[in-house]
């Protein structure tokens, strides 16, 4: 059964997810199922959701950490963070990442402290995302390590996902931000 954890108890979160615990966090857009950037924890999240490997989960940085993740960032996308924009990278190696910077106090002093983590919305894989503490508890409390508790959360928006590895960029997911013409042109 998982742990719940108040949302102001932020050490107890970043000691979870230090452990190798995978977690229901709050972020800036919905809640979503995270942990650490590792091969273990990122298989136990697809087992969670049910999700198929081939389709990749998406990345929560800070912007100090993006260049430990390999990252090849343009000036023009940096602008643009913090959002609730998810953008596809190339990486030094010459493979892609979805990564995004949150706009939210709670999930940038975390990240702080964790480094990057995995991100995915709480849902089986192809069900619609559950949005609250009260619809996501009785479907994950017995799959997740902790779900971090936040109360007055305002149902919100999936992040826009933002193709950058070609020119022009191309918007794959229209969510809560409008991307600029400038880069779509």
């Amino acid at each position: 059964m998982a742990v719940i954890v108040d949302v102001e108890n932020i050490e107890e979160t970043v000691k979870r997810l230090k452990a190798g615990e995978v977690g229901i966090i709050p972020s800036d857009t919905i809640y979503g199922i995270s942990s650490l950037v590792d091969d273990e924890a990122m298989e136990r999240i697809y087992e969670i959701k049910e999700r198929p490997q081939s389709k990749k989960l998406i990345v929560l940085s800070d912007k100090a950490s993006l260049e430990s993740l390999g990252l090849i960032v343009p000036d023009s996308i940096m602008a643009l963070w913090p959002s609730p924009l998810t953008v596809i990278l190339p990486t030094k190696e010459g493979e892609t990442l979805a990564v995004r910077v949150p706009d939210d106090k709670y999930l940038l002093t975390l990240l702080s402290e964790t480094g990057p983590l995995f991100s995915t919305s709480v849902n089986i894989s192809g069900k619609p995302s559950l949005e609250t503490f009260e619809e996501i508890y009785p479907v994950f409390s017995d799959r997740v390590d902790f779900i971090v508790r936040k109360e007055n959360i305002v149902k919100g928006e999936s992040s826009t996902l933002l193709d950058a590895t070609k020119k022009p960029c191309r918007v794959i997911r229209q969510g809560a931000y409008k991307v600029p013409e400038s880069l779509l042109i």
